[in-house]
């Protein structure tokens, strides 16, 4: 399932039957659930929005995760007032499919990072997302030169504030024709920008649709790879024994490079209690 597809079905829920059914389920959500947290967790919130940002905000707290992902600015007030960390910023893309590959989105995509890297840093947050968009037709290695062109515009103004601008990685079975489908790719234009304020967004699920040999791309690119997400394969949905992947040998993969940034789960709940599936998750992943 697309993610843009997704949140725009989940909007439509009611919100109070939402807000009622997150209180009475998840009163004692933190109950007796303690994490090593030699991984940094975070979680995506899209896939959690059939319920109030703010109830997210409390169950996180009640679970003792410390960050977010996707959340932009107009939400961050609401992250501080219960101290969650905004792990991966949003809010200065167009969209996945248009984006840094194609002159004509330019002028748009640099007026709008330009605005939005001083208020991450001013929040006090890190990571602000990036989308190659599709090819239409496009070489690749002319749409590689393209974001070349219009990223190199604000990654000085990154480098200014500490902002890592971070292009996601997606699979061309659920995002057909978008450009940056490979890690080789996404290295090509980390070395090409040559700054450690761009680096990619490593998905586990799509990588795995994409190429496999996910451990290996973690061993040879982890420098080039400044987040990472998750998911099981096929289907997107729980980390558990209904899917291909093994996160735990994943997650000590990760923690073997030394990484300090954040692992953000992504996946699309098909349990009736979304938060035990949630829980799992990251435990899981708490290697």
């Amino acid at each position: 399932m697309k993610r843009r597809n997704f949140m725009a079905t989940a909007a439509a829920v009611s919100l109070g039957a939402v807000t009622y059914r997150a209180s009475a389920q998840h009163t004692e959500a933190g109950k007796d659930f303690k994490l090593k947290n030699n991984i940094n967790h975070s979680v995506c919130h899209w896939c959690f929005n059939y319920m109030p940002l703010e109830d997210f905000l409390k169950i996180l707290n009640e679970l003792g995760i410390k960050a977010i992902d996707l959340v932009g600015p107009k939400d961050w007030p609401l992250l501080k007032k219960y101290d969650i960390h905004c792990s991966m910023c949003n809010g200065a893309e167009i969209s996945l499919t248009e984006g840094w590959n194609d002159p004509k989105y330019h002028e748009t995509l640099i007026k709008n990072y330009t605005e939005i890297i001083p208020q991450v840093a001013e929040a006090g947050y890190t990571n602000l997302i990036c989308f190659s968009g599709n090819r239409r037709g496009m070489n690749d290695y002319v749409g590689l030169q393209n974001c070349v062109d219009g990223l190199s515009q604000i990654i000085p103004l990154a480098e200014k504030h500490g902002v890592v601008i971070q292009m996601e990685l997606f699979n061309q079975v659920n995002h057909p024709d978008y450009m940056c489908d490979s890690s080789l790719w996404g290295v090509e234009l980390c070395k090409h920008l040559g700054s450690d304020n761009f680096k990619l967004l490593f998905d586990v699920y799509h990588m795995q649709i994409q190429e496999g040999d996910i451990i290996r791309s973690i061993q040879n690119y982890h420098p080039y790879f400044g987040h990472y997400h998750t998911a099981g394969v096929p289907g997107r949905h729980e980390i558990d024994e209904t899917q291909e992947l093994y996160y735990p040998a994943i997650m000590q993969a990760i923690l073997d490079t030394g990484f300090k940034g954040y692992v953000a789960q992504e996946f699309i709940v098909t349990w009736e209690d979304k938060i035990a599936a949630l829980k799992d998750a990251f435990k899981r992943c708490d290697v």
